[in-house]
């Protein structure tokens, strides 16, 4: 199987990766099951890259039903070391308009029925999450955004809020989270983000604002028509901006700590770890877990 340093991860509008030439198809199974599709390893700005629909092509996951854990391992077994993921997002803040793409460097947690860790069932991990996104890598998404998008609103920083879903917030509910100070609202992200901090790979979200959450006075104007032709444009701009990001990664090492997450993160000693628990997670644990 091919390998690839750079993955994708495309949410709602986003199921396939326009200039992607040269491409294999890959079925993954993983310990934690099957990904949502198969993987695209293909050839992006000289770079091979591995793209994977979040939803599964033809958006048939709702956000619960996503196989999280499955997603980034799959990630993982194909030698991934930055994952660029790109999300449709609702507004919380006035000045964050449709259209605009925002880089969170925070999570909130409001997600109930999901997995959000590779650890348990025998081992014992906790990584560091308190800044969850990878610096190095949300500042070659800026650069790339700056550089291949005009007319794009670009704002760096923020918090993204993941809420279960799949309904979405109660006007209520949407009033609190702008009250709590919150930047934009998701179904998603926060998982992966989790999962791949402890696969030790460099994680960034991309925010694609769709529309305003219902607490703005104007939601209510909104229809699906709207909606659909915001997402259709926004991944007409996360294709360019990825495919420039993926250019300006090219051959370029990494510096931050990402790669090393795990390092001091295991606490159940190496004699405790069953033979099944090292297999399991061979591809996470490998190298510092024998």
């Amino acid at each position: 199987m091919t390998q690839a340093r750079i993955g994708v991860i495309g949410g709602s509008g986003l199921y396939q990766m326009a200039g992607l030439s040269d491409v294999e198809e890959v079925h993954l199974a993983t310990p934690f099951g099957d990904p949502s599709d198969a993987i695209l390893i293909g050839t992006l700005a000289d770079v091979r890259v591995a793209f994977l629909p979040r939803h599964g092509r033809g958006h048939t996951l709702l956000p619960t039903e996503i196989p999280f854990r499955a997603n980034i391992y799959a990630m993982k077994l194909c030698g991934v070391e930055r994952i660029i993921s790109a999300s449709a997002v609702g507004s919380m803040r006035e000045e964050l308009l449709p259209m605009d793409i925002v880089f969170p460097d925070q999570f909130f947690d409001r997600t109930r029925h999901r997995a959000s860790t590779f650890f348990g069932g025998g081992i014992a991990a906790h990584v560091t999450f308190a800044d969850p996104v990878c610096r190095d890598l949300v500042d070659t998404l800026e650069q790339a955004a700056r550089a291949g998008l005009s007319g794009i609103a670009i704002h760096r920083g923020g918090t993204y809020i993941c809420m279960e879903g799949p309904a979405f917030s109660t006007r209520a509910e949407s009033q609190v989270y702008r009250s709590w100070g919150m930047s934009v609202i998701g179904m998603t992200n926060l998982q992966e983000a989790k999962l791949a901090r402890e696969a030790e790979i460099c994680y960034a979200t991309v925010a694609l604002v769709t529309d305003y959450d219902c607490w703005h006075p104007g939601h209510d104007s909104v229809t699906v028509d709207m909606v659909i032709e915001y997402l259709n444009r926004n991944a007409g701009n996360a294709q360019t901006l990825i495919a420039g990001a993926v250019a300006l990664l090219a051959g370029r090492e990494r510096f931050c700590k990402c790669g090393e997450s795990l390092r001091h993160a295991i606490i159940t000693p190496p004699d405790r770890i069953s033979a099944e628990v090292k297999q399991r997670l061979g591809a996470i644990i490998g190298k510092y877990v024998g």
